[in-house]
């Protein structure tokens, strides 16, 4: 019996995991689940998965969450500080899908007990990718991606050589506005970019798909994950989301990965690896697909790609700046502060910004750091809004 814990279990991807351990209960035991704001689906899944310790990462629902396990001998915690408790507790497998930034520091506590860590938090990577894969080399743990492009490329170099390897090529949805016309996407509302043409996904997700944000992540993600060079990581528009990534080889061969559009694959795929098991997924009928298009990304459309360009060649705590400005550029476009294409030029502005403030930007890339950037990079655009407001 293997012990996990689900860090982000209310999200998408922690229902999605929860589905695949609840078939097969006999397998796992859960140790722990974290969540956030929904405290009732949080207690639901720790009865269901008779977890040791359940932990809402806001210290205003410790008392729900309290009151929603009473009874049942589950341990109740929440903050910060508790997630990081949560995630020193010894387990073989841990899931890690808390949204954003602050997936990161029970990321690296995991890493330090020596767990497999299931990375469906792009922003760790992005953030401090060479202090993760560090900490994982020095604490003997493993990281497997969970991200369905980057799940793609672990499956096509299985066997392969990263020395045969001339470029990787990750895909695209395109998101809402992929056949918009692109004078129209400054008018751009919040609910047209929450509605995604193939995913059902948590509106920030699906927003970040519409403006590739989230491509220009996976990206950054990509080169730190593998180690490749920038310029032989590439990304096309495929709209039917049936080609997940590709690697391309000195040969001239390029493996594809190919399966339905369902998050379980790459869940299980880590949950179960180094085997293959059955999963509840969809099987591809090809004929019945028909076809499968594939397009160069328009660069006045898609801006956000430019930016991972300039943030891969910048490194050092760039990337934890980037994706900071990012997250919060997206709460103003949410609470409709600022449009579709002002999130862009946010998050350049910062950039701007702090490559002009005497070496911050170079600092030492430290979780310390790592969270001062982030905090100091979400004031920055929140200064940048204001003064745009008034």
């Amino acid at each position: 019996m293997r012990k996990v814990s689900i860090f982000g279990a209310t999200g998408s991807i922690g229902q999605n995991t929860i589905d695949l351990i609840a078939r097969a209960p006999e397998d796992y035991k859960v140790v722990a689940v974290t969540g956030g704001a929904n405290v009732r689906q949080l207690a639901q899944d720790a009865r269901r998965l008779g977890a040791e310790v359940a932990v809402t990462a806001f210290d205003q629902h410790l008392d729900d969450l309290r009151d929603a396990l009473s009874g049942t001998g589950i341990e109740a915690a929440a903050g910060a500080t508790a997630l990081i408790e949560a995630a020193a507790r010894p387990v073989d497998w841990v899931m890690s899908a808390i949204v954003g930034s602050a997936g990161l520091a029970p990321g690296l506590e995991a890493l330090k007990q020596g767990a497999t860590l299931a990375l469906a938090n792009k922003e760790t990577l992005v953030c401090a990718g060479p202090l993760v894969l560090e900490t994982a080399e020095r604490h003997g743990a493993r990281l497997l991606p969970v991200d369905s492009e980057h799940s793609a490329v672990f499956q096509a170099l299985v066997g392969e050589d990263m020395d045969a390897v001339e470029r990787i090529i990750i895909t695209a949805s395109g998101g809402a506005f992929r056949d918009w016309p692109v004078e129209k996407l400054a008018g751009a509302t919040v609910e047209q970019a929450s509605s995604h043409p193939n995913w059902d996904m948590g509106q920030r997700i699906t927003i970040d798909s519409a403006s590739m944000f989230n491509k220009a992540l996976e990206v950054i993600e990509t080169k730190e994950f593998f180690g490749i060079n920038a310029e032989r990581i590439e990304v096309v528009v495929h709209p039917e989301s049936i080609v997940h990534a590709l690697v391309g080889f000195r040969d001239g061969a390029v493996m594809a990965h190919l399966g339905a559009p369902d998050m379980r694959h790459a869940i299980g795929y880590a949950l179960h690896w180094p085997e293959r098991r059955d999963l509840p997924v969809p099987r591809l009928d090809l004929a019945k697909l028909g076809q499968l298009r594939f397009r160069d990304p328009d660069p006045a459309r898609y801006p956000a790609l430019r930016l991972a360009r300039e943030v891969m060649q910048r490194g050092g705590l760039s990337g934890a700046i980037f994706n900071a400005a990012k997250e919060r550029a997206l709460d103003h476009f949410i609470g409709q502060r600022i449009g579709f294409l002002d999130m862009t030029d946010a998050v350049a502005a910062v950039l701007g910004r702090f490559d002009d403030a005497g070496g911050l930007i170079d600092a030492p890339l430290t979780l310390d750091n790592v969270l001062k950037t982030d905090h100091l990079a979400r004031q920055w655009v929140d200064d940048a809004v204001l003064r745009r407001a008034g």
